[in-house]
């Protein structure tokens, strides 16, 4: 296998070029209303293509939300592939939303879904869930490396049921969250100019002090825009690693579709707000 330039790298430049701005692609029925289109493939492929035609050229990450092409069998997954496509071919790098997480060679095939260059989904990064314990994930993590790609794991995510298993404290006297971390630094161990093994963290989470967030990899963060945080409490939050924060934001710019012009000047908002956030912490 070709191996690209690692994920880490490329993400480093794609924020510094373009801010760190991360846009969802989030099709679900209720969007597509507002936007006067059908809870159809066809509704669906013009959500998608919109999106994708008015921020891929300006925003460094574009999310998909697999879940909602998923909903319309193989003609959805086709439009997602297209998505995909278009979005890197556009200068994007696409996050996979998929949290994926199984053990063994299922784990191996959810990988080769998303991160095997010849696969029809490859993406840049796919997000994936530990909660099998952190070694159920080492088929992706082998094949990121051979490929050039990255993985965002869910550590220390905002829904509120999450703190169950996240915050549950291990024998060591050290939480689940807090474990994810310490794996995912170690990971990322001595790459610069940042690791491909980034962390999902939430941004409505408040002080998260306690927690080392220095795992010298990305920091995806969702909660951005409608889910209440703002920019400016991005220092606040994740305090010195704020530089490697990249940022979710999906209904605060996908509401102002359907128009082309409206969609790129909600994700210019965005990422001048979080540049001059970050610059300033």
């Amino acid at each position: 296998m070709t191996v690209q330039e690692a994920f880490g790298a490329r993400l480093r430049r794609a924020m510094d070029e373009r801010g760190p701005l991360c846009v969802g692609i989030d099709p679900h029925a209720s969007l597509l209303a507002e936007w006067g289109l059908n809870d159809d493939v066809a509704g669906l492929e013009r959500f998608s293509r919109t999106v994708v035609e008015a921020t891929a050229d300006r925003v460094a990450v574009l999310k998909p939300q697999s879940a909602f092409f998923e909903r319309f069998g193989s003609r959805g997954v086709a439009v997602l592939e297209a998505s995909v496509r278009e979005a890197r071919e556009a200068g994007a790098l696409v996050v996979m939303d998929a949290k994926r997480g199984d053990i063994g060679s299922t784990m191996a095939g959810y990988a080769e879904a998303f991160l095997h260059k010849d696969a029809p989904l490859f993406s840049d990064a796919l997000t994936v869930s530990p909660y099998l314990g952190y070694g159920s994930l080492s088929p992706a993590v082998a094949l990121a490396r051979e490929s050039g790609t990255g993985l965002f794991v869910l550590a220390l995510t905002s829904n509120p049921e999450g703190g169950e298993v996240q915050h549950a404290v291990r024998a060591d006297g050290r939480d689940v969250g807090a474990t994810m971390l310490a794996h995912l630094a170690a990971e990322n161990a001595g790459e610069e100019p940042l690791g491909s093994f980034g962390a999902v963290v939430g941004a409505t989470l408040g002080d998260l002090s306690s927690y080392d967030l220095g795992i010298n990899g990305p920091l995806l963060a969702p909660g951005v825009g409608a889910q209440g945080a703002t920019a400016a409490d991005l220092p606040r939050v994740f305090g010195t690693a704020v530089r490697n924060v990249v940022p979710n934001v999906s209904r605060g710019v996908l509401r102002h579709g359907p128009e082309v012009g409206a969609l790129r000047a909600a994700a210019e908002r965005f990422a001048e707000e979080i540049r001059a956030a970050v610059a300033d912490a």
